[in-house]
């Protein structure tokens, strides 16, 4: 074996040590990512709690089976069970209370609006929830038994005050297809009519800063139903024919 000199040794030693000094082997420093504004990002800038962005709060999923209890408009008490059924965009409700009912219904905010009839089909019925800004418009989501799919409309009111008076609305069908409107809302005792200009007519009642109208003529009734935060459906309902309304209330199992 060749033997190597003192002094070259330690030449090499030495330029190997410069070389790791210069690549940064022994001593990483990690270089935190640039902004586009091309500043560098601080923790701080980058962490959960600095964030202002929130998410929006998802609507809720009301399907399930429920215990319910209710009072009929002439004071009559009544208990059964209601199951609902997600389709799509809309519910279906199927209520057996000593007669069976069935109908559909939208979740807009904390509210849920029901149109329902007797029988195994609620054919024929519609429910559009309104919740009411503070100008006095209304943004409402609205749906038909049968269509899986929602419809949005919006209403500004040009004349009267309160919830009564005369609005232009502007919707979008389930399709996607636009449309214009125009609405007369006027009160009768507790509810409301709205008679829309393309031949609808619906018996709505206001709960909060909301107003669940029910579409489809008298054999079609309404429940508008106040979500709580345990799941429990709070509800008021009426329609079919009459301006009384009823109360009731549904538990999930």
């Amino acid at each position: 074996m060749k033997a190597y000199s003192r002094l070259y040794v330690l030449t090499i030693f030495a330029l190997l040590t410069a070389l790791l000094t210069s690549c940064g082997l022994g001593n990483k420093t990690e270089t935190k990512p640039a902004d586009k504004s091309g500043s560098t990002s601080s923790a701080a800038s980058s962490s959960a709690g600095s964030s202002t962005a929130s998410a929006p709060a998802m609507p809720a999923n009301i399907a399930g089976k429920y215990n319910v209890t209710g009072t009929n408009p002439d004071g009559a008490v009544y208990k059964g069970t209601l199951e609902i059924l997600a389709h799509g965009d809309v519910y279906q409700f199927r209520w057996n209370a000593g007669s069976q009912y069935d109908g559909v219904g939208v979740v807009n905010g904390e509210v849920a609006a029901v149109s329902f009839t007797s029988g195994s089909s609620g054919e024929g019925c519609g429910v559009i929830d309104y919740v009411i800004q503070g100008d006095g418009t209304l943004d409402g989501k609205w749906g038909y038994w049968g269509v899986n799919e929602i419809g949005t409309e919006r209403a500004t009111r040009t004349s009267g005050s309160g919830l009564e008076g005369e609005y232009e609305a502007t919707g979008k069908n389930p399709n996607g297809k636009e449309y214009k409107v125009r609405l007369a809302v006027d009160s009768e005792g507790d509810l409301y009519k709205f008679v829309w200009s393309n031949n609808t007519e619906g018996i709505g009642i206001k709960t909060g800063n909301g107003i669940s109208v029910g579409i489809g003529g008298n054999h079609c009734g309404f429940v508008a139903y106040q979500i709580k935060s345990d799941g429990t459906l709070d509800g008021i309902w009426g329609g079919q024919g009459s301006m009384k309304t009823g109360t009731e209330k549904a538990v999930k199992q």
